[in-house]
């Protein structure tokens, strides 16, 4: 008989660990927003206090992953492979890391991202992929969404692709138009930054993808 079989057997009946991911998501879709927000707003100061909301957004996240892994070392019978549960939750960690990150850069080099369409074209890629990943998510609980789950792997591919695009086309842009060294420096880095994001995304779904295909 089919060894997945038993595995769905095994999946138990409290569904805490899918209450933890799909808050760890909502959290990954919070600081998103956030980002958007940042990257419209004019006054420095006000970006400074956005940046402060994405740090305990960030923050809370960090608890939420702790939460898991104590979960994982209470109960002996996890939803999947507890290898699994380990890249997801932490794969997702790194999502909302990378995101506070460039909001952290963008105020260091003093960047006013309000001019930039490239910043502001990334970040609106971030939200879509995030708010993605959230489906996905929510796909995966008692594998009944499975068909959504993998509709919102294929966005996030697709918006990565995007954001490739859009790093290149900043960075030349940027060379073309830009005199300041220095300048060019920070914004490439922070374009960079800002893209990982959308790489770290799909890391995302790599791991879903891949208990997708362990257990559904």
């Amino acid at each position: 008989m089919n060894s997945n079989f038993f595995s769905k057997l095994l999946i138990p009946k409290e569904k805490k660990f899918y209450d933890l991911f799909e808050q760890d998501t909502v959290n990954v879709c919070a600081i998103a927003d956030h980002l958007i927000t940042l990257v419209h707003e004019t006054d420095e100061d006000r970006r400074r206090e956005i940046k402060n909301q994405m740090h305990d957004i960030e923050h809370a996240n960090d608890q939420l992953t702790h939460k898991v892994m104590e979960e994982l070392g209470k109960n002996f019978i996890t939803p999947f492979d507890r290898e699994d549960i380990h890249s997801l939750i932490s794969s997702l960690d790194d999502v909302t890391d990378f995101i506070y990150v460039s909001a952290k850069s963008m105020l260091l080099y003093k960047i006013d991202p309000t001019k930039d369409i490239t910043i502001q074209s990334l970040a609106d890629l971030i939200r879509q992929a995030t708010k993605e990943l959230n489906l996905a998510i929510k796909g995966l609980r008692d594998f009944k969404g499975v068909k959504d789950s993998l509709q919102a792997v294929v966005q996030v591919n697709s918006i990565e692709n995007q954001a490739d695009d859009i790093l290149y086309t900043g960075i030349e842009h940027l060379f073309e138009h830009e005199n300041n060294a220095i300048e060019i420096m920070k914004r490439r880095e922070l374009y960079y930054q800002l893209e990982t994001v959308t790489d770290k995304c799909e890391d995302v779904c790599d791991v879903i993808e891949s208990i997708l295909i362990k257990y559904a």
